[in-house]
């Protein structure tokens, strides 16, 4: 009786594992254990991995095959100085194994010796009878280098070798965009597809160059060509939304996305983006529908939760808006674009000690950005809460040195809090560094600002310009 060759694989690995649970002793060819490990390889599983090596090295010791199996399980688990050892000696006996020198590429790759890792595989390409796999390891070492140049150029050569190997296609594309060559790297594609013209990878980056190049209607077409290559191809669908949104047709985009949504699990982006097509619709409730749908699939998702808050400022609700804000923040309370909104919504509502706590946890989280210093500053100053806002400039100043932006303010401070030598340093010091820039002090302090004292400290370096 003769076995296809998965339901063979799986007596194989039923056999082995038999064994194991009972302890009995089997015997299995040196394909067999090959077969064995690859499965344990392939699914991640590292100690069944080990243990079909083990068993078939006691079984087959001198087999060079599952020796290099062990080799690279110490790679994967960076066990390097095992490994090398192990590949020195293998390495003795069969000098002529491509093999070989894969694994010892790898150990260097790991010990990021990448130049010597690229020695290796191109000794391993004059031996070989299958390049493909080699010219794409090449071309890894090369992006570890970040020389995209001759990445590209092995990429090129993996796709000669194997046209469908789409693995080395994605990173063949990836090294024309990071060169910029998006005309070139469309040539490229478009002369693949003359060869396989129902390749929706290409079709869809194709697609994506175009979108890149802003010409919308030719991606468009190349994202047509991806869905009639394989009409259950979600990227390609949820790219054509994009380029239809951008065109302004957003029911047709509503369509892809809602298709994408039918047919595997939802994904965050196809309801986000569903939302904001509503949105600019002026469907506000199924808009708000979608935004929910997309917390209630990923709740640390920020944007979807910011969707709804903006939804709700757009229409003027911003206790709704803050409803919801608290909520986002309670599950992540170190986002700082919660926060930022947080302060400007309690602004809207005149909830300014609120607003307060939100640009101090702005400042907290990102204290290199200046604008929060100053949004806190002049709430602090819009509560009458004087020396607080005093002692936030001060520290500010120690941070920022000599910013226009905070001496105008220091200048107002320490005449309101009635130290007017400081507040005159401040003041000359502002002016020197850019006197329009006094509209400052006008806006925010208009008495201290046409204080006679003031203007004729003003007036007196205006005269020296």
């Amino acid at each position: 009786m003769q076995f296809g060759p998965n339901e063979s694989e799986q007596i194989t690995l039923h056999r082995f594992e038999s064994m194991l649970k009972t302890n009995d002793i089997l015997f299995f060819d040196s394909e067999e254990f090959e077969i064995i490990i690859n499965h344990y390889l392939d699914n991640g599983e590292m100690a069944m991995a080990r243990k079909a090596i083990r068993i078939g090295l006691e079984q087959h010791p001198s087999s060079t095959s599952l020796k290099l199996y062990l080799v690279e399980i110490y790679v994967i688990e960076n066990e390097l100085n095992e490994a090398e050892v192990l590949i020195d000696e293998i390495y003795e006996i069969e000098k002529s194994n491509e093999e070989v020198y894969i694994q010892k590429a790898n150990i260097h790759s790991r010990r990021n010796e990448h130049a010597q890792a690229i020695y290796l595989l191109e000794t391993a390409l004059e031996i070989s009878l299958d390049n493909a796999e080699i010219y794409s390891l090449i071309g890894m070492e090369y992006l570890f280098l970040e020389d995209f140049h001759n990445a590209l150029l092995n990429f090129i050569s993996c796709i000669k070798e194997d046209p469908e190997n789409d693995s080395a296609l994605h990173n063949a594309v990836y090294c024309y965009d990071i060169l910029e060559q998006h005309k070139e790297v469309i040539d490229f594609l478009l002369k693949y597809i003359e060869k396989f013209p129902y390749s929706e990878i290409a079709w869809q980056n194709v697609g994506k160059q175009y979108y890149t190049l802003k010409n919308y209607n030719k991606a468009l077409e190349a994202y047509d060509f991806a869905i009639i290559s394989d009409d259950a191809f979600v990227g390609a669908y949820l790219e054509k939304g994009k380029v239809l949104e951008k065109l302004g047709r957003y029911e047709e985009a509503i369509e892809c996305y809602v298709l994408t949504l039918r047919l595997e699990d939802p994904s965050t982006f196809a309801l986000l983006r569903t939302g904001k097509c509503y949105e600019k619709l002026g469907n506000f409730k199924l808009a708000k529908q979608f935004y929910r749908q997309c917390i209630d699939q990923d709740a640390l998702l920020d944007k979807g939760w910011l969707a709804i808050i903006n939804l709700y400022t757009k229409q003027k609700r911003y206790k709704a808006a803050l409803a919801s804000l608290e909520k986002a923040i309670k599950i992540d309370n170190t986002n700082i674009r919660y926060w930022k909104r947080y302060a400007a919504l309690n602004q809207k509502l005149l909830e300014f000690d609120n607003a307060v706590i939100g640009y101090r946890k702005c400042i907290e989280l990102e204290d290199y950005k200046l604008q929060y210093w100053l949004d806190l500053v002049d709430t602090l100053l819009k509560i009458a809460k004087w020396q607080d806002a005093k002692k936030v400039l001060e520290n500010a100043s120690e941070f920022f040195h000599d910013e226009v932006e905070l001496n105008y303010r220091l200048a107002g401070i320490y005449y309101k809090t009635l130290d007017p030598e400081k507040g005159e340093f401040y003041l000359s010091s502002a002016l020197r560094q850019d006197p329009k820039a006094v509209e400052i002090l006008r806006r925010i302090f208009p008495f201290i600002f046409f204080n006679p004292d003031t203007q004729a400290i003003i007036s007196k370096h205006s005269s020296k310009i």
